[in-house]
């Protein structure tokens, strides 16, 4: 199955959609492990793992879409992979767009914040203005491959403009064309009720993150406000970094890792990795006398 028709069909069925977010092979591949049937690449993540900068439009389309060929190459999920602002203006979506479907992703996320974009649960977010945002999604709408390749709609509004200018933005993205709606950053239990209220029936993204701006809940609690995705785009590189401080801490003032934080198994790695397949293919290939 073709991953724009895959992350389409998870949309199609009943219940909601649990997206948990990844930024590189290793984290694809264990949110695959662990039986997700769709994931999320995490532009925070993936800035923050491949080059140690903040997510502040520091990373380019270059960038973004090595990581969009890596996860695409690494597990046979779909997925929807952060696109910040299209990286310019109108042209520069059409040519990002297109570039992220033919890489493998299954949909693209697209925001209306200025350039540079900053995280979206950080301070001094601006957004540009509302009919040039949906004019982004009209243009990204018309460039795709076919209607599964998805587009994710996200205001960032609600920071400076209030969570009215951030519905109204809303409104005019899902009559541009947006497949799936996401109004970044509610900042009470009430705002998100709201959000679901306003858009019953459409398909409604909430952002998860821990120690973010808005309430954290779980899927079941979201999918009760009306949301149809649950986005948990923090929790992969958050605990990476937690178990990473920890073994590094210990191996520094121990002079050794062993009787400290518990490891994933190295054979167990090699598993993951397919190392099991790169030897099946020497036995068979292998041409020693």
């Amino acid at each position: 199955m073709p991953t724009g028709t895959g992350m389409r069909e998870l949309l199609r069925a009943p219940g909601i959609v649990t997206l948990p977010g990844v930024y590189d092979g290793i984290s694809a591949k264990l949110a695959a492990q662990a039986g997700f049937q769709g994931l999320y690449m995490t532009g925070y993540g993936v800035v923050a793992s491949a080059l140690g900068l903040p997510d502040a439009g520091l990373a380019g389309a270059g960038e973004m879409l090595e990581r969009v060929r890596c996860i695409a190459g690494a597990v046979d999920l779909p997925f929807i992979a952060d696109g910040d602002t299209g990286y310019g203006g109108l042209l520069n979506v059409e040519h990002v767009v297109r570039r992220y479907a033919a890489a493998g992703a299954a949909g693209i996320q697209l925001e209306d914040q200025e350039f540079p974009k900053k995280c979206g649960h950080t301070a001094h977010r601006r957004v540009i203005p509302a009919e040039e945002a949906a004019q982004k999604i009209r243009v990204a709408v018309a460039a795709r491959p076919g209607a599964d390749f998805l587009i994710v709609a996200r205001t960032d509004a609600r920071y400076a403009h209030g969570l009215d200018e951030a519905l109204r933005r809303g409104e005019m993205f899902l009559r541009a064309g947006a497949d799936i709606l996401f109004i970044e950053s509610p900042e009470t239990m009430e705002e998100l009720r709201r959000v679901g209220e306003v858009f019953a029936g459409a398909p409604l993204l909430a952002n998860m993150v821990e120690g973010g701006r808005s309430p954290f809940l779980d899927a079941r609690e979201l999918e009760a406000m009306g949301f149809k995705i649950a986005l948990y785009p923090a929790s992969g590189f958050l605990a990476a970094a937690a178990a990473l401080q920890r073994v590094y801490a210990h191996l520094r003032a121990a002079g050794t890792s062993t009787g400290g934080p518990g490891l994933y198994p190295f054979p167990e790695m090699n598993r993951l990795m397919g190392f099991e397949r790169v030897h099946a293919f020497e036995a068979k290939w292998r041409t020693d006398t």
